[in-house]
């Protein structure tokens, strides 16, 4: 079986009419057992955590159920490289 590919960072932009906010990475927040328990979002790209395309869909779900204003931010997958 081949490993994972964990090349992903989510990312959330926030819907404004200036457009001057910088963006937030998703920092996926996980038990010791490895169960996925939410995620915060930081504006350090380096430290936010890089996952696969299920994860990154998991982070996406997360965010549109449990963040407040999830409807103010435009959430999207981007690779790590972009």
């Amino acid at each position: 079986m081949e490993p994972a590919e964990q090349r992903y960072l989510v990312r959330q932009d926030k819907r404004s009419d200036d457009g001057k906010k910088p963006p937030v990475f998703a920092k996926v927040m996980r038990s010791k057992e490895g169960k996925f328990e939410g995620v915060s979002f930081i504006k350090n790209k380096e430290k936010a955590t890089i996952m696969t395309i299920a994860q990154a869909d998991e982070v996406i779900a997360w965010a549109a159920t449990k963040k407040e204003k999830a409807a103010e931010y435009e959430t999207r997958i981007i690779c790590v490289g972009q």
